[in-house]
């Protein structure tokens, strides 16, 4: 009996003298949807193929104009915002609306270490400017698009949680993807 209650004691010694390891913090996982298509509805003055995890919504801003939608990505929790604006052959709306486009941008300088941008020629022929911002900023991609005398397309990228830009990275190598196939994709429809 004095060895049995020897042994529960050296084992209760024994067991009690684990060292405790620290877990690594985690990431988030992300699963991102398979990179597949569907034509945009056919009720804009434009079109183009949009993944077909997105959800199309309306654009519910108080400055919200007719033809201005939200791309929702549900699985991500992102949304790209598309503005759109006829120019009615007005070289000074267009100047206009440019401006606005690099002011939009350049309001994420505070934020942003570096905002990278690039002209993008599309299989159409077509041109669109695109910025990508790098750092902890809200929209981390925006581009605008026009023909220059009749429709004139801004976008921007935005995903609605606050986990940092670094641990977003897939998903945003991802938005950037499905949106450089929207602006590949892009037709205008003729002025009815």
């Amino acid at each position: 009996m004095k060895w049995f209650g020897f042994m529960i004691l050296l084992l209760g010694f024994v067991g009690c003298e684990q060292t405790y390891t620290p877990k690594p913090r985690g990431y988030n996982r992300l699963d991102l949807p398979e990179q597949s298509y569907i034509s945009l509805p056919d009720t804009l003055p434009y079109t183009f193929e949009l993944s077909k995890a997105a959800k199309i919504l309306p654009d519910s801003s108080y400055i919200a104009e007719r033809y201005w939608i939200d791309i929702f990505y549900p699985g991500i929790i992102a949304n790209v915002q598309i503005t759109y604006k006829p120019l009615h052959h007005s070289t000074k709306l267009l100047k206009e609306l440019v401006n606005d486009t690099y002011k939009l941008t350049s309001k994420h300088e505070i934020k942003a270490y570096a905002i990278n941008e690039r002209i993008l020629k599309t299989p159409s022929g077509k041109t669109a400017v695109v910025a990508e911002l790098e750092g902890e900023v809200p929209s981390q991609f925006q581009f605008f698009i026009t023909d220059s005398t009749d429709n004139f397309l801004r976008g921007a990228l935005y995903f609605r949680t606050s986990t940092k830009n670094d641990s977003l990275a897939p998903a945003i190598e991802y938005m950037k993807e499905d949106i450089v196939h929207m602006l590949n994709t892009l037709e205008w429809k003729k002025p009815g």
